[in-house]
């Protein structure tokens, strides 16, 4: 990205204003976890619509750390938005208890707790009227770090196209606290979990390759001359490529002559 923090802000504060108008909702609605990336989506969207306009969730489950919600409560002070705080821990234990095998492992309970906050945040955004933010970098996209039909649901995503380490750059342009901007990414699901130790990398090296691979289209040979090794490469080429079904609408299975996403495309902006 050769833009200035200044620039991205101006590009990504615009996108959300153009996106709220098409659709004609003027309010939004957050997950705020307490890290880096539900909080520059947070910030992007005051600045956009203005703190009257924004509404934080709050969703703590009994493992997670009494940090998060600390950093989650300065975003919210920082911002003056109206926020909600909402204990999901009865919610994803009701589904954890019912689940057949009785021995669900910290994964499946991750995803269980990521779909549990999104159904929060869609429910919220109905009885608003409001739009659902997304909060997925471009790292976690491309990885397949993120749960389906959980945190990588939005109906709009400000900060898709940022890579983690462009995030942090631009966190520290918004004012972000530096307690959020300086911790370890993680995603809270269990104690100890951290984004780094679960994907074997880090943030730092796998986006130097993937702007190598994505933006500046590099091949296998170029990365490995760029100091890449060969089992670093598969891991995160396979996490690319098994990942692709999370970046995609449902595929429709086609009998008509026109197919929703495959035939039938218009933009919705259907007056122009």
């Amino acid at each position: 990205m050769n833009f200035s923090n200044i620039t991205v802000e101006k590009i990504l504060t615009g996108f959300i204003k153009n996106e709220m108008n098409r659709i004609g909702i003027n309010k939004a609605v957050i997950g705020l976890s307490g890290g880096i990336d539900s909080a520059v989506s947070a910030y992007l969207s005051v600045k956009a619509l203005g703190n009257k306009n924004v509404k934080c969730l709050l969703m703590p489950y009994r493992t997670s750390s009494a940090e998060s919600l600390t950093d989650a409560m300065k975003v919210v002070r920082d911002l003056n938005v109206e926020y909600r705080k909402i204990d999901i821990t009865e919610s994803v234990d009701s589904v954890v208890s019912a689940a057949e095998d009785k021995k669900i492992s910290d994964v499946r309970k991750g995803n269980i707790m990521a779909r549990i906050r999104m159904i929060m945040l869609y429910d919220e955004s109905a009885k608003d009227n409001s739009l659902v933010i997304g909060t997925s970098n471009k790292t976690e996209i491309l990885l397949g770090y993120s749960t389906i039909f959980g945190d990588s649901a939005s109906a709009i995503n400000p900060i898709g196209d940022l890579y983690k380490t462009q995030l942090i750059s631009l966190a520290k342009h918004l004012g972000v606290p530096e307690s959020i901007i300086n911790k370890k990414p993680s995603a809270d699901l269990w104690k100890g979990q951290t984004d780094e130790k679960e994907l074997g990398f880090t943030y730092e090296k796998v986006d130097r390759y993937l702007q190598l691979k994505i933006e500046d289209r590099l091949n296998e040979e170029d990365l490995k001359k760029s100091g890449f090794d060969d089992v670093f490469m598969k891991r995160v080429n396979g996490l690319i490529i098994r990942s692709q079904f999370k970046r995609l609408p449902p595929l429709i299975a086609k009998i008509a002559n026109r197919t929703v996403n495959i035939d039938f495309r218009y933009n919705r902006d259907w007056n122009t």
